[in-house]
Order: structure tokens, then sequence, then C-alpha cells
């Protein structure tokens, strides 16, 4: 059963920047999506930034002009740049991938604390 693994969390002051990396354990095929998603305390869990298989981005309101998603260049993997991080981004920040072949897969959830 393919796993996704993340990394790159941690923590950070406000303003500072980081990057997350989400790598599936093995090649997954026929991707569909592959996004990030955030819960917070006490919070449902949120679409953040989706890459659709055609390139296409989606973005939250919240954090438009200062993340950005990106697939590697093993087209498997995927990327979440975050900049000018704030407070209320501190999150666990969950990969997502949507594939033809293995439907929804979900990550472990990496934690991401910015303090003030």
């Amino acid at each position: 059963q393919v796993q996704l693994v993340e990394s790159g969390g941690g923590l950070v002051q406000a303003g500072e920047s980081l990057t997350l990396s989400c790598v599936p354990s093995i090649t997954i095929f026929a991707i569909k999506a592959m996004g990030w998603y955030r819960q917070a305390p006490g919070k449902e869990r949120e679409l953040v930034a989706t890459v659709a298989s055609n390139g296409r981005t989606n973005y939250a309101e919240s954090v438009k002009g200062r993340f950005s998603i990106a697939k590697g260049d093993a087209q498997s993997t995927v990327y979440l740049q975050m900049n000018s991080l704030k407070p209320e981004d501190t999150a666990v920040y969950y990969c997502n991938f949507n594939s033809w072949g293995d439907g929804n897969v979900w990550g472990k959830g990496i934690l991401v604390t910015v303090s003030a």
C-alpha cells in the first residue's frame, strides 16, 4: 500500500519561510491531483493548495500570494513553498494524492508552528 512521506515542517518565526515536501513510498501513476491540507487545533481540516495533472493550481484565499505549490521533476512528488508565515498558519499539514489507481491517499501529517 502506498504511503506518503511529508518533510520540512518545524518551528519558525512570523515572516519566515518553510518548504514542505511529499514523496510517495512507491511511484504513483495516473495522478489526477496532488495537494496540501491543514488542520489547526480545534478546527476542521481545510484545503491549502492543490495542483492538477494539467498543472492547474488552486489556493485557499488565506494563503494566496504567500504559498506556492509545485510538482517535482519526478511528477509524483509535490512541494509547498510557504513564505511570509503567520501565527495563524500554525497547523498540522497533510499531503494528499488522488489517482486513478490508488484513489485518495493521505500522509500522516507534519507540524508547522509559527511563533509571533
